[in-house]
Formats: C-alpha cells, structure tokens, sequence
C-alpha cells in the first residue's frame, strides 16, 4: 500500500540520520583538536616573520626602566629645590636679612662663596657650549644653519681681512710715534688708506659670493643679502683666536 511505503521510506531516513550522527559528531571533534596542530604549525611560520622584522628594524630592551628625570638631574647635580620668589623688592630684603640672621658668619660667608662658585660653573659651561657652537648657547645673531654655513666657510679660507686688526694697530703706533715726524705720519695715513680700500673690495666680493653659496645649499634662507655680507664680513676682520663662536673648521678644509 502507498501509506505504508511511505512509513518505510520515513523510517530509513530516520535511521540514517542516526547512523551519519556519531560519525559528524567525532569529525567534529576531530576538527576541534585539529585545530590546536593547526595553530601548533602556524607558529613557526610567526615567529619567523617576527625574527624577519626585526632585521629590518628592531630596537633591543635596555634591560633596566628607564630613569626618571628627578633621578638624573640628582646624579648630575643640578637638582635644585623649588624657589618661592619674593613679589617685592621689600620681601627680597627681608628674607635676605632673615637668612643672614639664621646662619652664623662663617656659614653665611660659606653659603655666599658656594652660590658664586655655582654662577662661576654655570657661565664657564655656557662659554664652553658658545664657543662649541652649541645652538641652545648661541646668541640670536649666531643661530641657524645659513650662520653656521657662514662661519664654517670664513673659517676655512685666508682673506687679507684677516690682518686688518694687527695692522690697524701698527698702522696707529706708527703715527703717533711719527708725531715730531709729519712725513711718517703721512705716509702712515696713506698705508691706512689703501688697506681700508683693499678691505672694502674683498667684503664686497666675500659678501657676494657667501650669498650665492647659502643660496644654493638654503633655498629658504631667511636671511637678508646685506645681513648675511655684514656677518662675514666682521668674522673674516676678527682675529682667529678672538672670533666667537671659536672656529670649527681649519684653513683649507672642505665647507
């Protein structure tokens, strides 16, 4: 009957969804502890990526944390306590009294000699830094790259400039020991002349050529023509040892 062939057909559906059960079952279970070899063999393939960037750029830990600043500035010894300033000329005395009054003379006389001993070690290390040609120490007509360009190059050639100081001075001894002397005295003037002639030509010339150069390597120079002629000019007039900040470059070296 057809009812009943239904009822078997339903039947051995049934029975098969029982049978497949166990087997989807375990195959789950199978790809669930699949799943850690998996990722097992997945590592090697990360850490070699890990070990690739760090090839390329890879920055060491220092081993040890790193310090804070209070630590640092008490190490170098600049640590300093904060300072309540006094917001009257008034108050200033009056502390300054009061501190006197609490310390014995030779404590007092000790303190004073400390602070100038400090004064005299910080303006010796800001000398150092200048001279150095240090940026933070510098003053404001000394600083940025197109100054420093400037200085190098006048520092790295000969000028008749040069001399212009040492021979000014003789030219001055001359004529005042030529005083009972006119001739001498004329003749002095006249050598003074064409040196300050001489001088006016090669700043001209220094001028321009600088201009050019800080063009070429600075196409933003913020400097005028005239301020960067002045600054070499006056460095290229000052003695060797007398410019500041100190000369960083020997004559003929590469600028």
């Amino acid at each position: 009957m057809p009812w009943k062939k239904d009822a078997e057909a339903g039947a051995d559906v049934a029975s098969a969804s029982v049978d497949q059960s166990p087997v989807d079952s375990s195959s789950k279970r199978t790809g669930e502890s699949a799943s850690p070899a998996g990722a097992t063999q997945s590592a090697p393939g990360t850490e070699a990526d890990e070990k690739a960037g760090q090839s390329k750029a890879f920055t060491p830990k220092k081993g040890r944390p790193t310090p804070k600043r209070n630590e640092v500035e008490r190490e170098v010894g600049v640590r300093r306590t904060a300072f309540d300033a006094p917001s009257t000329s008034k108050e200033a005395r009056e502390r300054r009294k009061e501190l006197k009054n609490s310390m014995s003379k030779d404590e007092y006389k000790a303190m004073k000699q400390r602070e100038r001993d400090e004064a005299a070690r910080d303006r010796r290390k800001a000398n150092e830094r200048m001279m150095a040609g240090d940026e933070n120490y510098l003053m404001d007509r000394d600083k940025g790259p197109e100054k420093r360009f400037v200085r190098d190059w006048v520092d790295a050639h000969r000028y008749i400039m040069n001399f212009f100081l040492p021979m000014t001075f003789i030219v001055i001894i001359i004529m005042l020991l030529g005083t009972r002397n006119p001739a001498i005295a004329n003749l002095s003037s006249i050598v003074m002349v064409v040196i300050f002639v001489i001088m006016i030509a090669e700043g001209l010339w220094l001028g321009r050529k600088v201009n050019r150069l800080v063009n070429e390597r600075f196409p933003n120079n913020p400097h005028s023509k005239f301020s960067l002629g002045i600054y070499a000019f006056t460095r290229a007039t000052m003695i060797r040892r007398m410019r500041t900040p100190a000369p960083q470059k020997n004559v003929g070296d590469t600028v």
